[in-house]
């Protein structure tokens, strides 16, 4: 009497088991590695973002103080620097210092949240000022946190 069903083929069976185990674990390399490279290209997103925000914001910062509109100035800081002085004494401190005339924003450090800037005062004196950058923990984006 023949059985109601084919007996399973007996020869390649090993082949099958090596071949099934290389293309899956092709399938575990290729999602790796394309989790990875998405993690670097997130990561060097995030770095060039970090660079035009802090860009951005210092130039606003200097604009602010070159056309005497102190509240983008004072609008560009960061929170712990607007507690420590208001509105009023931001406006009143950069008023009695000399005018700036002119600025030239460097390259953001984007590790460092610093960004130097050429600044050239009236009456000619120029002096380059490093740039504090931070996050705004609400928003996330760069603020001006301090000049040196």
């Amino acid at each position: 009497m023949a059985p109601p069903f084919a007996a399973p083929p007996t020869e390649g069976r090993q082949s099958r088991l090596w071949l099934g185990l290389g293309v899956g674990a092709l399938a575990v390399l290729l999602c790796c590695g394309g989790g990875g490279a998405a993690v670097v290209g997130l990561g060097i997103s995030n770095m060039q973002a970090i660079r035009e925000q802090g860009r951005t914001v210092t130039e606003h910062y200097y604009q602010g103080l070159r056309e005497r509109n102190y509240d983008e100035s004072y609008d560009a800081l960061c929170d712990p620097a607007r507690r420590r002085e208001s509105r009023a004494e931001f406006e009143r401190r950069v008023s009695q210092q000399p005018q700036v005339t002119a600025y030239r924003v460097g390259e953001v450090d984007a590790t460092r949240l610093t960004v130097p800037v050429d600044v050239t005062f009236e009456g000619g004196q120029q002096r380059t000022q490093q740039v504090t950058l931070a996050p705004d923990n609400n928003t996330g984006d760069i603020e001006v946190c301090g000049i040196n």
